[in-house]
């Protein structure tokens, strides 16, 4: 049983940084010469397509909230690691509020994507608990900014909406660890499936947690996945 937690799923945990990153300038705005020397206009500048600049600011937020000890990001800062004007990022976004739930939305459809794909791949309770186990710590593990999102440590001093949704992500986490543990007390012969579940469920979930918080409060030097093989089994069996 241990061998099989080494993994997550077959699928690798989502990356912020796989979304397709914004074309740019691509084209040189340096006037040119003809063949006869004759200076001709530059080529026009390559604006991003729609929706390129909105994932570009989400990559940067999320890339600024991976640094260890980094303080509360303002939208002046934001806008000047991307080199534009505050004014720019509002015609994408109304708020910062609106730009922290672009980064909820993409870890709530990352990590249920993968949850799905384990419950319809695995048909053992047990195995399935392990493995949404291991891919959302996997997922912290290959989204740092993300995880203090996930923590709420990145949230502190923002709307108070976004850590409700948050703590709602966790509790449908927490009730599909009920759903899988379920069969596995059912499977097992338990008088108590449901409460035996219940209360399982609740540890797992505050095991994860617990792990992403040490992760992200450690500077993201202590490993959300340490040790992972030997302790699973222990919790799901």
């Amino acid at each position: 049983m241990a061998s099989s937690t080494a993994r997550a799923d077959t699928q690798p945990a989502a990356l912020m940084s796989d979304l397709p990153l914004p074309a740019g300038d691509t084209a040189s705005t340096a006037p040119t010469a003809d063949a006869d020397g004759l200076v001709v206009s530059a080529p026009a500048r390559k604006r991003p397509r729609p929706g390129e600049r909105r994932v570009q600011i989400l990559q940067t937020l999320a890339s600024m909230l991976e640094q260890p000890g980094a303080e509360r990001i303002t939208t002046a800062a934001l806008a000047a690691r991307l080199d534009v004007s505050e004014a720019a990022l509002y015609r994408h976004f109304a708020s910062k509020a609106q730009m922290f739930e672009g980064l909820i939305e993409f870890i709530e459809s990352s990590v249920f994507t993968l949850v799905n794909q384990i419950v319809e791949r695995e048909t053992s309770g047990s195995v399935q608990a392990q493995r949404i186990t291991s891919m959302l710590l996997q997922f912290g593990e290959k989204n740092p900014g993300m995880v203090r999102v996930m923590v709420g440590d990145a949230l502190v001093f923002e709307h108070e909406r976004l850590i409700v949704r948050m703590n709602q992500f966790f509790d449908r986490v927490e009730s599909q660890y009920r759903q899988s543990l379920r069969n596995l007390f059912d499977a097992n012969g338990s008088i108590t499936p449901t409460v035996d579940a219940q209360a399982l469920a609740s540890g797992l979930t505050a095991f994860v947690v617990g792990r992403l918080q040490r992760f992200a409060r450690s500077g993201f030097k202590r490993s959300p996945t340490e040790h992972l093989e030997l302790v699973l089994p222990r919790l799901t069996t």
